[in-house]
């Protein structure tokens, strides 16, 4: 690579770092703190992928949804998943015009750059199954006929734990199109004192005005293609992948899509930190978010209580960290 190129290069990682933080900045004026749930977020996006947030109600999983679509000058669309919803109601549908005695093809919300997903458990299974094309190949088939997405094209959607009444469990297949899944938790006392302290009124704050439109994302997404990944940290990457598949108390491990997905959100994860390769610390950070939801814990294991993130952690805690050759 020529001088000219590495600034170039050095340049769009750098305009890159810096779309994150004002796109955190623009999230956080809606939600208190939450830093590194709103990043992973921002990988999810800067990677191409989409981003599951899940969690009991009431700890911001929507707020945090609406806040990021308000900080992308996006098409956005909103759905309500309810049991009742069916495909038609998130694809759209072809409806005869009388007058013009032709069928006109009325799109759903899946048709816009920004799509909220919320509560998409409590759909069923048969509803569910109709974002699958569209989170995989970026279009929809309605009625024989292929339409393509807008671009970009990013699905947030929350999602309530499986103990709650009225939802119902996503199948693996579903799982396995969300680049990662990412859980906000309670706040800590300050974050929840400075949120009561800002809605002391009642009325939430105006989230402002748009940060990044679809021309600053596709860039920032461009520039994640050039971060390298040294082979050092690539075997590293795979030997955690490939524990997954080999631990006892692993029913369904971790699939080469997986492993394409950590390395593709380390990419974006390391240009959000300002750099042009990934480390071996953005894996051990990633490897929990993009694999857990994708491997199934035998049953006896999950009756003692145990789950894919402490499996991940175990895993992380046996595979040797490479030393040398992290930069690329």
């Amino acid at each position: 690579m020529d001088g000219t190129s590495a600034a170039d290069t050095a340049g769009d990682i750098a305009a890159t770092r810096t779309l994150a933080v004002v796109i955190r900045e623009a999230v956080q004026k809606t939600l208190v703190g939450k830093s590194a749930a709103i990043d992973l977020a921002i990988t999810a996006l800067f990677a191409r992928g989409h981003v599951l947030i899940e969690d009991v109600p009431g700890t911001g999983k929507t707020t945090l949804s609406k806040a990021l679509a308000g900080a992308l000058r996006c098409e956005f669309g909103r759905v309500q998943f309810t049991p009742d919803l069916v495909p038609a109601d998130v694809l759209g549908v072809n409806m005869f015009d009388m007058n013009a005695r032709a069928f006109e093809f009325r799109p759903g919300p899946i048709f816009n750059q920004v799509l909220l997903a919320d509560e998409i458990n409590r759909a069923t299974p048969r509803t569910q199954s109709a974002l699958l094309e569209a989170m995989q190949e970026r279009q929809v088939s309605i009625d024989g006929e292929t339409r393509q997405l807008p671009n970009p094209f990013f699905v947030v959607a929350t999602l309530n734990p499986v103990e709650l009444e009225g939802t119902f469990p996503l199948p693996e297949a579903q799982l396995d199109r969300f680049l990662l899944r990412l859980e906000l938790g309670y706040p800590d006392a300050r974050e929840e004192s400075a949120m009561l302290e800002r809605f002391e009124r009642g009325i939430e704050r105006d989230s402002g005005s748009p940060v990044a439109g679809p021309a600053d994302i596709a860039r920032a997404q461009d520039t994640v293609d050039t971060v390298s990944v040294d082979s050092k940290v690539r075997d590293y990457l795979l030997a955690i992948v490939g524990q997954t598949r080999s631990d006892s108390r692993v029913r369904l491990g971790a699939s080469p899509r997986a492993a394409l997905a950590l390395q593709r959100a380390c990419q974006a994860y390391a240009v959000i930190d300002g750099r042009g390769y990934v480390m071996p610390d953005d894996v051990k950070a990633l490897a929990g978010p993009v694999l857990a939801h994708r491997m199934n814990v035998e049953s006896a294991a999950r009756l003692r209580g145990v789950t894919a993130a402490a499996v991940i952690a175990d895993i992380l805690e046996s595979v040797d960290v490479p030393i040398e050759g992290t930069a690329g």
